[in-house]
């Protein structure tokens, strides 16, 4: 059994619900990729790759993260094509993909199935979708990340496994194809694994909110972001979408525009702060 996630975060807890479920035993892959953002037309080719390396080693320039797109650690279709060869090698070989529902597993999915799609009934999809979990208090919620369900919980998670359906090899993928096409940079989970797909400033208005008239580092606004806005993305998208924006003449900066630790902002005296 090979299982694969989306999300670091959730290889730690797919690991202990293993040892307490050993009939769980596997490899666990990672997905690395964010494919929620950024460009995906010509994906699958060398030069839509090469778009997709050069948009984040762009991002992630001159912040928190830079040179990471450089280093070789996200290599989603070296991933992909090791599986491909592993499922070649061994019949008896299957896959479960776990996903949350959030848009960052789903665009993950989508992507996936592009290159497992000659295995069909050997891939299972385990989706959460609107499913109710006991938290560690015993409280019931409906989980958005895999990482926050409690082991114990994944054991009643795995009975979900079901065969990606032969429909939906064939209409996910051209879903996916279609949305590439469109040469949006942000996609959004609309319910079920339907995306919709903004324009690269869909953050920008939430993200602008955080600003006030008193210095704050960068980090801060990030932060408040992340734990206020309903529909938050990655660090990294959002620091440079706040570079972005500092460009707008409605706002000061002081500190040297690197990390996010390394600058403070604040709006312009005459500046009103945007409410609901």
């Amino acid at each position: 059994m090979i299982h694969i996630v989306f999300n670091e975060a959730d290889i730690a807890v797919l690991q202990q619900a293993i040892v307490l479920e050993p009939t769980l035993e596997g490899e666990i892959l990672l997905i690395r990729d964010d494919y929620a953002v950024g460009p995906l037309y010509n994906m699958y080719k060398g030069e839509g790759r090469e778009e997709r390396t050069n948009w984040w080693r762009e991002i992630l320039a001159g912040g928190d993260y830079e040179g990471k797109a450089d280093t070789g650690e996200v290599d989603d279709f070296k991933t992909a094509a090791e599986l491909v060869g592993r499922l070649r090698r061994d019949e008896s070989e299957f896959v479960w993909i776990w996903a949350a529902q959030n848009k960052h597993d789903v665009c993950g999915y989508y992507w996936l199935l592009h290159f497992v799609k000659e295995f069909q009934g050997r891939i299972h999809i385990l989706y959460l979708n609107n499913l109710p979990f006991l938290n560690e208090k015993g409280q019931l919620f409906y989980p958005t990340w895999l990482s926050s369900i409690p082991p114990k919980e994944f054991l009643k998670a795995r009975k979900l496994a079901r065969p990606v359906t032969l429909s939906e090899f064939e209409v996910d993928p051209d879903e996916w194809i279609k949305l590439s096409e469109e040469k949006k940079g942000v996609r959004i989970l609309e319910g079920g694994k339907k995306l919709s797909q903004y324009d690269y400033d869909y953050y920008d208005s939430d993200l602008a909110k955080y600003i006030t008239n008193d210095w704050q580092k960068a980090s801060r606004i990030i932060h408040q972001f992340l734990s206020k806005n309903k529909v938050t993305t990655g660090d990294a998208y959002l620091l440079w979408r706040l570079k972005t924006l500092i460009r707008d003449e409605k706002f000061d900066v002081q500190g040297e525009q690197k990390n996010m630790k390394d600058f403070e902002i604040k709006r312009k005296s005459e500046t009103p702060v945007e409410t609901e």
